[in-house]
C-alpha cells in the first residue's frame, strides 16, 4: 500500500549493449534480459546476417532491426516488450544506422521516441548532418531516450569537453 502523499512512478527497465556479434551471445542476452526484467534492449553492431533469423526472436519481446545491406558490421536492433503499444517510425535516410521507434503512453502519458544509432568510427560529416536533421525531425514533441555507439573520438567522456585538443 503507498504511502499518503507519495506518488508512485512508472519505470521502464533498459539495457543497452555494443555486441560485436550477436551470433554466438543471444542465449546469454536472454539470461540477463529475463533476469533483470528489462523492458528495453538496445543493441548495435548486431553483425546479423540471414543465418540468424531463427534465433533473433525473444519470448515477450517485439524485435525491430535495421539492417547493414551490403558490407559487414554495424547495425542496430531494440527488442520492446510485448505489452507496450510500439511503432516503427520510417526515417527514409540510408546514410545513418538509426532505429527510432515510438512508445504510446498510458493514462495520459506522454508517448517516448526511442532511438537507437550505430556511428561508425569513419562516417563522414554529411552522415552527420544527416544524422542531427533526423533526430531534430523525429523528437519534436516527445520525451527521448536516446542510446548507441557514437564513436566520437574527440569527446572527453570523463572532463565532458569536446574539441581537437582532446
Amino acid at each position: 500500500m503507498p504511502v499518503l502523499g507519495v506518488k508512485l512512478k512508472a519505470q521502464l527497465k533498459c539495457i543497452y549493449t555494443n555486441a560485436r556479434s550477436m551470433g554466438n551471445k543471444q542465449e546469454e542476452l536472454e539470461a540477463i534480459v529475463q533476469q533483470d526484467s528489462c523492458d528495453l534492449v538496445a543493441i548495435t553492431e548486431m553483425w546479423w546476417d540471414n543465418s540468424h533469423d531463427w534465433s533473433a526472436a525473444m519470448d515477450g519481446y517485439k524485435l525491430f532491426r535495421r539492417d547493414r545491406h551490403g558490407r559487414r558490421g554495424g547495425e542496430v536492433a531494440l527488442y520492446v516488450r510485448e505489452c507496450f503499444d510500439c511503432i516503427e517510425l520510417d526515417d527514409c535516410d540510408n546514410k545513418v544506422e538509426c532505429l527510432w521507434i515510438r512508445m504510446r503512453g498510458k493514462a495520459n502519458k506522454a508517448d517516448i521516441l526511442l532511438g537507437v544509432c550505430y556511428r561508425p568510427p569513419s562516417q563522414d560529416e554529411e552522415a552527420d548532418e544527416a544524422f542531427y536533421k533526423q533526430l531534430a525531425e523525429v523528437s519534436q514533441p516527445l520525451v527521448l531516450v536516446l542510446v548507441g555507439d557514437f564513436n566520437l573520438p574527440d569527446v572527453c567522456w570523463k572532463c565532458n569537453i569536446a574539441g581537437e585538443t582532446v
